[in-house]
């Protein structure tokens, strides 16, 4: 049962994860770097110093005994999942959202599932474990029905450029070195909460149980903070942006503070959620990475298609996201199975 109540956090993160950018759409007025600053404050710097007090029993003892080079660890991980975010945002220019989230997702899905137990020297044993054969199978799914929700949301983006005669900006040459920078430093989140776990052993031992993971988001989230921050502070000075902050197009700066904000609490809820549920994966928490990837691209697609973004494609694009969705929820499910195996 606690195994499905995981995989039910991880879905519920997943959701959130794919609704955070929905608010952006209302915002007016404001540069990108304005609203991403603004909601990054809130989800990576304020919401996990707040959600650690709250949950964290004695939180400042738990930080004082709690290992420095694991603190020191989590945050430069999370800098460099950071500049992943960074790179990821730039490549959506060149090659669109769609065929970004495919390789950049596919790539973090992987990498970051299997780094921890790589680094760890356990991958071997794992791979001998009961479940295995299920949980590589469900990875490897995982990531073609990722690389498949992206070729079908490229065909629909191709089918919007003809459909309203829009002239594409698009540049493979551009837009691949970035993907593949922001799959590789993106997948490094999870090895930074991974690297952050002897943090969080100190959190279960002073009465943090299920809760414990949030300790660890002080410091991978500031780091992505650090790095999220600089750059939009560059596109300020470049593009004299700075103004934004405290003028908007007619009564739109207090909407767009509260569409800043629900993004940050949107995009903050699946860490808290991600945590609620790794906690429960048994012997193979290093999936939850993998369950909760999937399963972020799954519910966007879904989100997509309620928001009837969808409308108007052609039934080959919508045959490929049906063939994607199938997968996907495949993926999940052999996932899920693997890992109850490996707690018999």
């Amino acid at each position: 049962m606690e195994l499905i109540n995981g995989v039910l956090f991880h879905a519920t993160g997943a959701s959130s994860a794919a609704l955070c950018y929905t608010p952006q759409k209302k915002v007016v007025g404001w540069s990108w770097q304005t609203y991403w600053l603004a909601q990054a404050l809130v989800c990576w710097l304020v919401l996990p110093v707040v959600m650690a007090f709250i949950t964290i029993p004695q939180l400042t003892v738990v930080l004082h005994e709690a290992p420095g080079a694991a603190m020191i660890k989590s945050f430069l991980l999370g800098m460099a999942y950071g500049v992943g975010g960074t790179a990821f945002g730039i490549a959506i220019r060149y090659v669109g959202f769609s065929l970004t989230y495919a390789i950049a997702v596919g790539i973090s899905c992987v990498l970051g599932t299997l780094l921890p137990p790589l680094v760890h020297g356990t991958l071997g044993d794992v791979l001998k474990s009961n479940g295995a054969a299920f949980l590589i199978i469900g990875i490897v799914l995982g990531a073609i029905g990722i690389s498949l929700c992206g070729l079908a949301g490229r065909n629909k983006e191709k089918d919007i450029e003809q459909d309203q005669h829009n002239t594409s900006t698009f540049s493979l040459a551009k837009g691949l070195p970035l993907c593949l920078l922001a799959g590789i430093l993106s997948a490094l989140y999870g090895f930074s909460l991974d690297q952050g776990q002897p943090i969080a052993d100190v959190a279960a031992k002073y009465g943090a149980t299920n809760f414990q993971g949030n300790v660890i988001y002080i410091f991978s989230n500031s780091g992505a903070f650090v790095t999220t921050l600089l750059y939009c502070l560059y596109l300020h000075n470049k593009e004299k942006t700075f103004g934004q902050y405290a003028t908007a197009g007619g009564n739109s700066l207090a909407k767009n503070y509260a569409m800043s904000v629900l993004t940050g609490f949107l995009w903050y809820g699946q860490f808290f959620f991600y945590g609620l549920g790794h906690v429960r994966m048994g012997n193979y928490k290093f999936t939850s990475w993998a369950i909760h990837m999937i399963m972020l691209v799954l519910f966007s697609a879904v989100a997509g298609l309620l928001l009837k973004e969808w409308n108007n494609c052609s039934k080959l694009t919508m045959r490929l996201l049906i063939l994607a969705l199938l997968v996907l929820i495949t993926a999940v499910l052999l996932l899920t199975y693997g890992n109850y195996l490996g707690g018999v």
